[in-house]
């Protein structure tokens, strides 16, 4: 491929007269796009945009080996960047990656590696797959941006050209310079056959979907790092790829098993640990704790791509042994003595569809009890609330089958709950606040498969406006009981609430700050909590409310409070312990500054907050704080930011609104905004 020259006359001329004629249009005033951003110290660029797109628009093989890729950079406008930072504001840093997927294989073969010593010990240096950054850069087009890249490797005479081959690129702009403290990022990955056949082999296990589920986004090697692409990952995380300080692997289908598995692996377990050292600092994995069952398997092999089903199509002893890391293989041990030295006989014990829950079969062994399709299930419904008025106790009405739809008789099943809750302006708070909670299994009475209970608590006197009822219900239940693979399990009903009026005034749900699907991205469910019984935010508000604090602590339980400080957990600038556990060790693994990951409906917004009601403040440095100030010290719990809200509020109220409403300069939205 012929080159193009890097000439410093009209080419580059142009790239500057556009970007700034562009910055300058009359159609982006600097006041309305935040892409556009007076700079005074940098005066070669009196505008400067932000944001960075990469994208590989085709890849040349020399007959020498000589490989070139052809790339766009541009800023999120789509103006062309250029590559050295001299004639478009900020330094961009590119790395390249070419790989190749061996005939009748499935995983990549980097060309471009590296042998890397040990920073901490004497191991023997190590191969990793890694990036070519020393080769050239030519300019093709500045209007678009268009470079050539050559790569500092060859490929070697005896490549196979009728198999797929990758080159992936990121790259990190940096505009430190113009006051931004982060890195603008992007990355790509171009597939070809050399020989110009179609592409019918690419590596696609896992997506970035499942992966956003939780982390939100995906991005690795820096803060916030440059690949968010799983194709790109797969192309250095290769089973050729190893960490020379631990000789761990960092064979992707190994490593983000055993990350995962983090503080469950059997090895740590046992008092080992699991960690990488990369570029001289240690990465341990040993304390992470997933945030749901890890036999939640297709959590992150979800359906979409081309080979979703490997997880339990394609059994070997390195994915299998990932997890379940006290296995040995070669002995037998923990393997029912069985040695295994190949993977070629893995699939006759681990198929991928067996007879029965808990079998050999991968997708069986890998059955959680509590949610095996054996368990009858418990569906709870509530018909109707009589006699709900202020000072009486209510009757409810409720039906409660089994998901085949037959009458399931509550006397038999091993917890049977029922809340009252009110005023739904915020529950347990004011003179007719209440949260009280009964069984009413031995004493409801059954008429025409209708449940009917009226309560031995009642509406407290004075009470106007909604209220709620709600029902919980689990079943202690063994599966396959009597054989060697009799499993406990938790038969768990979804939590119902019934909303209902006491003055004969129009019935107003409790708001709904968090979405229970919201949380289930994560959590797959919230019966992991008390037992079971209560896998819903709308149930979890009646108990968590600002009159709750902890018996031990004395730190506020209300559900604001309580979930913005477990999640911020080792960001917190101190402990939040209720019980014995101090939330300081939880990692959370997305970007906190998304408040809509979990919020709903803009409830996160400061306009939008309804209650008035003080809870125990977070770090306890007054007696109470304020509801906004309360969610906001949630996280950011320092003495500082205590001092600050305490500062703002009067008799009147809290003055969050001035700087924090929707349209003000330090609004919610506008000190998380994530740059790109």
């Amino acid at each position: 491929m012929k080159k193009c020259a890097f000439r410093a006359g009209a080419a580059l001329a142009l790239v500057t007269t556009l970007f700034l004629v562009a910055a300058h249009a009359d159609d982006r005033p600097v006041k309305k796009n935040k892409d556009f951003v007076p700079v005074s110290q940098a005066g070669a660029f009196p505008m400067v945009t932000t944001g960075v797109i990469v994208k590989i628009k085709s890849v040349a093989i020399g007959q020498d080996g000589t490989l070139v890729a052809r790339f766009t950079l541009t800023d999120s406008q789509g103006l062309g960047l250029d590559v050295k930072g001299v004639q478009t504001p900020g330094q961009e840093g590119l790395g390249f990656v070419a790989a190749y997927i061996p005939k009748g294989q499935t995983q990549y073969v980097a060309y471009t590696t590296t042998t890397t010593k040990a920073t901490s010990n004497s191991n023997a240096p190590q191969v990793q797959a890694g990036m070519d950054s020393a080769g050239s850069y030519a300019l093709v087009d500045p209007t678009s941006g268009t470079w050539d890249y050559t790569f500092s490797i060859k490929l070697p005479a005896n490549y196979d050209a009728t198999v797929t081959h990758s080159v992936g690129v990121q790259v990190e702009r940096d505009l430190s310079a113009y006051g931004y403290p982060t890195m603008f990022t992007s990355n790509d990955v171009y597939n070809f056959v050399p020989n110009g056949a179609p592409v019918t082999v690419t590596r696609d296990v896992v997506s970035e979907k499942a992966c956003n589920g939780c982390h939100d986004p995906l991005n690795a090697h820096g803060s916030p790092g440059p690949r968010t692409l799983m194709a790109f990952c797969v192309l250095c995380h290769t089973p050729q790829s190893t960490n020379p300080d631990t000789l761990n692997t960092v064979d992707m289908k190994v490593f983000i098993h055993k990350i995962h598995m983090g503080s469950s692996l059997p090895s740590v377990v046992a008092g080992g640990t699991y960690q990488i050292v990369h570029r001289g600092s240690v990465k341990d994995f040993s304390t992470v704790v997933f945030p749901q069952d890890i036999r939640n398997c297709t959590t992150c092999h979800a359906s979409g791509p081309a080979q979703a089903d490997n997880w339990k199509t394609a059994p070997s002893r390195a994915v299998c042994g990932s997890c379940h890391d006290d296995v040995n293989f070669a002995t037998g041990k923990n393997h029912l003595n069985l040695v295994q030295q190949d993977d070629n006989q893995c699939a006759q014990c681990h198929s991928s569809k067996g007879v029965q829950d808990f079998d050999p079969a991968i997708p069986n062994a890998h059955v959680i009890p509590n949610y095996s399709t054996s368990l009858p299930g418990i569906v709870l419904k509530i018909v109707g609330v009589t006699n709900a008025t202020a000072g009486n106790a209510p009757t409810v009405s409720f039906v409660v089958k089994d998901k085949s739809g037959n009458p399931v008789d509550i006397t038999k099943v091993s917890s049977f709950r029922m809340v009252l809750a009110g005023p739904n302006t915020d529950y347990g708070t004011g003179p007719a606040g209440i949260r009280v909670s009964e069984s009413p299994a031995a004493t409801a009475t059954l008429t025409a498969g209708v449940y009917s209970y009226t309560m031995t608590n009642k509406i407290p006197a004075g009470a106007t406006g909604s209220y709620t009822v709600s029902l919980e219900s689990t079943n202690n239940v063994t599966l396959l009981a009597g054989t060697t693979a009799s499993q406990a399990a938790v038969d768990t009903a979804v939590p119902v609430e019934y909303y209902f009026s006491v003055d004969k005034s129009t019935v107003v749900p409790r708001r709904t700050v968090v979405a229970t699907v919201n949380c289930s991205a994560c959590h797959k469910d919230l019966t992991i909590v008390h037992g079971g019984a209560r896998g819903n935010t709308q149930e979890c508000v009646e108990c968590h409310n600002p009159t709750l604090t902890d018996g031990t602590s004395k730190q506020s339980v209300s559900f604001a409070t309580q979930i913005h400080s477990i999640h911020r957990g080792a960001n917190l600038a101190n402990p939040y312990v209720l019980g014995t556990t101090n939330f300081q060790s939880v990692l959370f693994p997305g970007d906190l500054r998304d408040c809509a990951k979990c919020h709903v409906n803009s409830s996160y917004q400061v306009d939008n907050v309804t209650t008035t009601v003080a809870v125990a403040s977070p770090g306890g440095f007054t007696p109470t704080t304020p509801p906004i100030s309360a969610a906001c010290q949630g996280c950011h719990d320092d003495k500082a930011t205590a001092s600050h809200a305490l500062s703002n509020t009067t008799s009147l109220g809290e003055a969050c609104l001035a700087c924090h409403g929707n349209n003000s300069e330090f609004s919610v939205d506008a000190v998380h905004a994530r740059q790109q």
